[in-house]
């Protein structure tokens, strides 16, 4: 029997000293008797250090002057505030560091004396990311509201030019037209604003919610799994609001042509690094360049947007790898992006540059139906054409052909 008993003792030991929290226990005047390996390692003492002191040396003001009072209340009343419940308190390493933890403290009845059974796990990490959402929150807040505020404000400018329109029958006439179209831009606007928003920010804020419930070390996966989630949400947001300002810009004419030779293969490079995080699971991009290479002079920028929208188009409604191919003609070269994905219904292929519209089989697929139209408008100011060819399920090829200067 005694040996039994000795194999009990020395298993309980072995448990307690490999456990993931820290275990403390106390005697009734405080001071400390026992204290495991993940406490020593969280507070910075040795065993020695500790055995023996009050249990206030690990702990700061106020908690450290209150504490024997606390106890001997606790003695003579036997009302518990923490004793049973557990809460959120703060702890105080060897050197000073003050940190949260969640400290657990049961009592314990051993023959003739009572002991107090403290279980300490630290919560560092889990405040340090729940404060990284909080800003990643607030700055997405703040960047929404700015951008509704200055979308409302171009809308009201575009309004207003409008109704200044000279009053001759053919101007008011036009003038008429006019605000007929954009009112039903508005309530389009308003309309698909108000669905694409809601989605990234309800996948934010049911994240948010849940990150808060995953509190242990072995949760740290589906921490990160939702820390990602709130990411793509937020680089979703950041495409929609770019889109509306890039239509804006181009409505109002304020896109200036900025022509310099460019290296047409370092920029496709670019392209394709922007878009490497877009990029689906097996999926890729190959580059091919058909004739001999030469001199261009064009808007950087405005052809990497043009490029941008339509491989991240690609990426979006096909599964499988996408084909940019750089032709070098005579009088133009021609930037060919192919994909094998979805394509596009035949009777609909008429109206894909209008803005807004979205073709029947992309409907679950997020998107608001301007980047065509922007792409095509870039292209105009640059004095090209853009032409596709597609079949729906076997995949699309959109080229776009630009002068050499």
């Amino acid at each position: 029997m005694h040996r039994i008993s000795n194999d009990i003792g020395l298993r309980l030991k072995a448990i307690i000293d490999t456990a993931i929290d820290g275990i403390i226990t106390i005697d009734d005047k405080g001071l400390i008797e026992s204290v495991n390996l993940s406490a020593l390692s969280l507070f910075g003492y040795s065993q020695n250090e500790l055995l023996g002191e009050n249990i206030s040396i690990l702990m700061p003001d106020p908690y450290k002057r209150e504490h024997d009072g606390y106890l001997e209340t606790y003695n003579r009343t036997r009302i518990p505030k923490i004793i049973g419940i557990g809460r959120e308190v703060q702890g105080m390493t060897k050197n000073g560091r003050i940190f949260p933890l969640r400290l657990a403290v049961s009592e314990v009845i051993l023959n003739d004396r009572i002991i107090f059974t403290g279980i300490v796990h630290d919560l560092s990490e889990i405040k340090r990311t729940q404060d990284e959402l909080r800003l990643v929150n607030e700055a997405l807040e703040e960047k929404v509201e700015e951008r509704t505020v200055e979308l409302e404000r171009l809308i009201n400018d575009l309004l207003l030019t409008n109704r200044k329109l000279e009053k001759s029958e053919l101007e008011l006439t036009e003038a008429l037209n006019k605000e007929i179209q954009l009112n039903e831009l508005k309530s389009r606007f308003v309309s698909m604003a108000s669905h694409e928003f809601r989605t990234p920010l309800s996948t934010i804020l049911s994240s948010v919610s849940l990150i808060s419930k995953y509190t242990t070390e072995e949760q740290d996966d589906n921490r990160q799994k939702h820390v990602e989630r709130i990411k793509s949400a937020v680089v979703n947001l950041t495409g929609i609001l770019n889109d509306f300002l890039s239509l804006s810009k181009i409505e109002e004419g304020k896109i200036e042509i900025n022509k310099r030779i460019i290296d047409l293969y370092g920029l496709c490079k670019a392209v394709k690094d922007d878009v490497k995080s877009l990029l689906k699971e097996g999926q890729d991009i190959t580059h091919k360049v058909l004739g001999e290479e030469k001199e261009i002079q064009t808007d950087e920028r405005i052809l990497k947007n043009v490029l941008f929208n339509l491989v991240s188009n690609a990426i979006k409604y096909s599964d499988d790898s996408i084909e940019c191919i750089v032709e070098y003609r005579k009088e133009r070269f021609v930037v060919h992006v192919k994909d094998y994905g979805i394509g596009i219904p035949k009777n609909e292929q008429t109206l894909l540059f209008d803005r807004f519209f979205r073709a029947s089989n992309v409907e679950v697929i997020q998107g608001t139906g301007l980047g065509l139209n922007i792409v095509s408008r870039y292209v105009n100011l640059l004095h090209g054409e853009i032409n596709f060819e597609s079949k729906e399920g076997e995949g699309s090829c959109f080229s776009v052909a630009l002068p050499y200067i």
